[in-house]
């Protein structure tokens, strides 16, 4: 084997590596999560919708969250976001419930965004869909199940409960908002909704919490190893080159 067969291959290996360190947070990440993932019981929060399009071949064209009906919320608003309809629906509630001394009956179902023609979430990007809701029920958590529909007509349902999520790792998990419950990282504390923040700092309140997403961890962990695995290929490269003898 030459040298330069020998350097190329440790070439190979370090580009291989470095291309697995990046790749894998982007796939270990690539789900629909609300930020913040915490709110306090009585309070108005401003959550923010991450949506990425995970289709090679297609965009991202609609997206629905379904709304708790056992804990309804009273209020719920939606920033603009150009290019995109969005619609709060409202509706009979599966059966009354009492809120704050108040039977309710009807209250909002889900939220729709739509994208206008043309317009789309596409292949490596995402879309922050932001909105207020309130009064935050005073319960541990709120499942906030996602509904993703492509523009050739895939539909994924973000739809699993935390439990079977840790029962079933390869099911589509739902965004949680956590309340009294503990949220699944130690770095979220209980109370950090906002109720009247501007949009920028609801967008940097988005990318803060994306760094303590679970998947976060994970993906840091595996881009560890791959650096490491890419390094190690490259060293052991370059050993094979320079013990080879030189030619006279």
């Amino acid at each position: 084997m030459s040298r330069k067969t020998t350097l190329r291959r440790a070439l190979i290996g370090l580009t291989a590596g470095a291309a697995l360190a990046v790749a894998v947070p982007l796939a270990a990440s690539a789900h629909v999560t609300v930020n913040p993932n915490t709110a306090t019981p009585g309070s108005y929060a401003t959550v923010n919708f991450r949506v990425p399009t995970e289709s090679e071949t297609a965009s991202t064209v609609k997206v629905e969250v379904a709304l708790p009906t056992d804990t309804p919320l009273s209020a719920v608003l939606v920033e603009p976001v150009p290019g995109w309809t969005a619609t709060v629906e409202k509706g009979a509630l599966p059966a009354p419930v009492e809120v704050d001394g108040n039977t309710i009956s009807d209250a909002a179902l889900k939220i729709v965004w739509q994208a206008d023609p043309g317009v789309g979430i596409g292949q490596d990007q995402f879309q922050i869909f932001s909105a207020v809701l309130g009064p935050v029920p005073d319960t541990g958590h709120l499942l906030l199940p996602a509904t993703q529909t492509y523009s050739d007509g895939e539909v994924v349902d973000w739809a699993a409960t935390p439990d079977e999520v840790a029962a079933d790792d390869t099911l589509e998990p739902a965004p949680v908002l956590y309340i009294n419950d503990t949220p699944p990282t130690a770095e979220h504390s209980h109370g950090t909704s906002t109720s009247t923040s501007s949009a920028t700092d609801d967008h940097s309140s988005e990318a803060s919490a994306t760094t303590s997403d679970p998947s976060s961890g994970v993906a840091l962990g595996l881009s560890i190893a791959a650096l490491v695995v890419a390094a190690a290929g490259a060293v052991l490269g370059a050993l094979a080159f320079a013990r080879r003898p030189k030619r006279a």
